[in-house]
């Protein structure tokens, strides 16, 4: 019988315990953690920077980019951290943490996918109204009211859950701090408190999932109606992004949490994590720029605006036929005073940081005096080498 109050950490579920895979998932997770943060950082330098994107639409869109940023910097950096120190403890005030601020992002996340499906229903439904009813305040308050609701809703669940009395131990059978795992720990009777309040908020989340619903039901109705087949392709390209975001965003949710107790394990439970709360930050730039024709041309500006020499000698090595409308024959057509250092700086730091977390752990950690474990740090301190010669 273990009391709350005598737990000072709590001990997340490892990936594997075979060392060199743990190496293999650092590697892996920095990968895709480093993949989201430049895709996020393009986006949201992009809609800043380009006067053309500021737009409803793209408002919403930088500010589910700033979320994606927040809830997968909640989870991986500290699943990486443990699985390069072979570690599983968490501080209790670390898991508090945790468990606040991926229910905060993930939740305002959630409220901001309904806005926007707002947004997409009156821009194509109610078009001669769109400048009314969704003007630059009321954009804000609307984002505003989605971030504010997800900040009120995990500040009541953190706050409920962690008051409740701790007895069966301290094992999170999870790699990071999870709501409904954390809830596995607590006295039987007293989960009960926190139980009424995960239905309420069930309801709360099936009401903005029927609005969704209902809201592109109008809209594929308006397209339908469409009489050219252009015109029915460019709604399209601004509807199938937002509608394959939200799919994707549900299905794993809901998979991970209504899933039956036949098929659950330790390993479904850690695949199934990882797929709800990494894979749709990691791809969602990706679904945006896929089939947004405006986005693609405002990211290709950007590149040709910071790395101009670069994109040119590109296009003429690889002998592309189409260039945008700032390029003429792979040329620039005017010299681009114009750069924007925050990504680059953006990108070394952050590829510094991971660097000297490795070379760190190598001296520190006297498992790791392998001659791997040797040429890795060598390998790392050549590419900072590198790098450092190149960026800044």
């Amino acid at each position: 019988m273990t009391n709350g109050s005598s737990i000072t950490e709590f001990l997340l579920l490892a990936f594997t315990d075979t060392r060199e895979l743990q190496l293999l998932t650092f590697w892996l997770f920095l990968g895709i953690y480093l993949a989201a943060l430049l895709g996020k950082g393009l986006i949201i330098t992009t809609v800043a920077c380009d006067h053309r994107l500021h737009t409803p639409m793209y408002f919403f869109l930088l500010n589910l980019s700033l979320l994606d940023l927040g809830s997968i910097s909640t989870t991986l950096p500290k699943a990486m951290a443990n699985s390069l120190w072979g570690n599983r403890a968490i501080s209790y005030l670390g898991c508090a943490a945790q468990v606040f601020l991926f229910v905060f992002f993930i939740s305002a996340e959630y409220f901001l996918l309904t806005v926007m499906a707002y947004d997409r229903y009156v821009a194509i439904c109610k078009p001669l109204h769109y400048g009314s009813l969704l003007g630059s305040r009321a954009c804000v308050h609307m984002a505003a009211a989605a971030w504010g609701s997800g900040f009120f809703y995990a500040l009541l669940h953190t706050a409920n859950t962690f008051s409740l009395p701790l007895c069966q131990g301290n094992a999170v059978d999870q790699f990071f701090c999870e709501l409904p795992q954390i809830l596995k720990l607590s006295c039987s009777d007293a989960y009960l408190r926190e139980f009424r309040l995960l239905v309420f908020s069930a309801f709360a989340f099936l009401a903005c999932f029927v609005f969704i619903v209902l809201s592109y039901v109008q809209i594929f109705r308006a397209v339908l109606r469409i009489p050219s087949e252009q015109g029915q392709h460019k709604v399209f390209s601004t509807c199938l992004p937002h509608l394959a975001v939200v799919s994707l965003f549900l299905s794993t949710a809901t998979f991970a949490y209504l899933k039956p107790r036949s098929i659950s394990s330790p390993s479904l439970n850690l695949m199934v994590a990882a797929l709800y709360s990494v894979v749709p930050p990691a791809v969602n730039p990706l679904i945006y720029s896929m089939r947004n024709q405006e986005l693609k041309e405002a990211v290709w500006k950007l590149m040709t605006e910071c790395f101009p020499e670069a994109v040119e000698c590109g296009e003429r090595a690889i002998g592309q036929s189409w260039s945008p409308p700032y390029l003429r024959n792979g040329e620039c057509s005017q010299p681009l005073g114009k750069s924007v250092p925050s990504l680059s700086l953006m990108t070394y730091i952050v590829f510094v940081l991971g660097k000297t977390l490795i070379i760190r752990q190598v001296l520190a950690n006297q498992h790791l005096h392998t001659p791997m474990g040797f040429f890795l740090g060598h390998l790392s301190s050549l590419e900072i080498f590198y790098r450092s010669t190149t960026l800044p």
